[in-house]
């Protein structure tokens, strides 16, 4: 095994789609650079894993480049979100943009992905798609996100949280009423469900029931208008 920086996906829910050679990177790195300790240790638990774990998020990186980055040249070390393929809409890009200048050996071990599981749920066009990251919670940031979505002509996917989830329907009522989406929520979980159909159909099936407001979403837009359900 290369010294340097392995970024290994991990599971966006159901713990069987992590791949065995995530579990053996896993396994055999000196330690493991992850979000939130506490998320990820359930995780090298339940596979054996017995690794020293160092939590990365926005606000520490630099530390973390300065504290340890002599060590990723001198040993192997993973790179792991709490849920899914690394650095989408989580830390890490500026560890990996370090190792690239110092030269330092990187890979990825691919897995989930809840982007693209999400496409291939969504029953939309995906031959071309333009991924916005989370939502913005200022009120004026949020208007002009979802204004860049409407004039997009690919397909769209943004994040949103479940306590804004109802915000941002009502919101795509009012800005892109004649748009489909497809709404996934909790991806390969027991209570995985997709809603697909116009904004209004959408927020009257996820509004009817305090079930469906639970978890993380991921938003599908369609790049057409379209008036049908």
């Amino acid at each position: 095994m290369l010294n340097g920086l392995y970024i290994v996906a991990t599971p966006i829910g159901n713990m069987g789609d992590i791949s065995n050679r995530a579990i053996d990177t896993l396994q055999n790195v000196d330690f493991i650079i992850c979000e939130n300790p506490n998320h990820s240790r359930k995780l090298i638990n339940k596979f054996g894993i017995k690794k020293k774990l160092v939590a990365l998020h926005d606000h520490n990186e630099e530390e973390i480049i300065k504290n340890y980055i002599d060590k990723i040249k001198l040993k192997p070390v993973a790179l792991i979100s709490d849920a899914g393929s690394p650095l989408i809409s989580d830390p890490g890009y500026k560890i990996v943009k370090y190792c690239v200048k110092e030269n330092i050996f990187i890979t990825t071990i691919p897995g989930a992905s809840s982007i693209i599981s999400a496409l291939q749920l969504s029953g939309l066009p995906i031959n071309e798609f333009v991924f916005f990251g989370f939502a913005p919670k200022n009120k004026k940031k949020l208007l002009d996100f979802l204004n860049r979505i409407s004039s997009e002509q690919k397909t769209s996917i943004l994040f949103v949280s479940n306590h804004k989830i109802i915000q941002i329907l009502e919101l795509f009522i009012k800005i892109l009423p004649n748009r489909i989406i497809s709404v996934c929520k909790e991806i390969t979980k027991i209570n995985e469900r997709v809603f697909r159909g116009s904004p209004i159909k959408v927020f009257k099936e996820i509004s009817s029931s305090s079930k469906y407001l639970l978890g993380e979403f991921v938003i599908i837009v369609d790049r057409e208008k379209n008036t049908k359900d």
